[in-house]
């Protein structure tokens, strides 16, 4: 069975464990974990990750910022990009897919259901 490989970009540290813990509980997927945005593109780019689930609001460089970057480099552009986001206005997640971006979920998440979400976000079949 081939094991995904998830990578969370988020500066609280509370919320990469807990995403980490539900992801590796769940789905058992492999997961690696950036608190800024520049440490997240350089982990994307020496790990190529499966997917990346990354946060909006950060300091220095918000998420945005940092999916700009990464759908802008030919090393990680492939990778497909959720965002984790407490805003819920469509219109401005639109805009988030026209970032590069393949969908949104809302902050707080539900940890049991997690992974099942990020797999309908990017059409991704179960593999367990």
């Amino acid at each position: 069975m081939c094991q995904r490989q998830i990578l969370i970009i988020d500066d609280e540290p509370d919320i990469r464990e807990i995403a980490k813990l539900s992801l590796q509980l769940t789905k058992q997927w492999d997961i690696l974990t950036a608190a800024s945005g520049s440490a997240g593109i350089q982990l994307a780019v020496q790990q190529q990750p499966d997917a990346i689930l990354l946060d909006l609001l950060m300091p220095d460089m918000d998420g945005l910022a940092t999916l700009r970057c990464l759908s802008g480099d030919e090393q990680t552009r492939h990778i497909p990009v959720v965002l984790l986001t407490a805003t819920v206005k469509l219109a401005i997640q639109d805009d988030y897919v026209q970032l590069g971006a393949k969908g949104t979920l809302l902050k707080p998440f539900d940890l049991g259901i997690l992974g099942d979400q990020i797999e309908q976000v990017l059409g991704w079949i179960a593999l367990t």
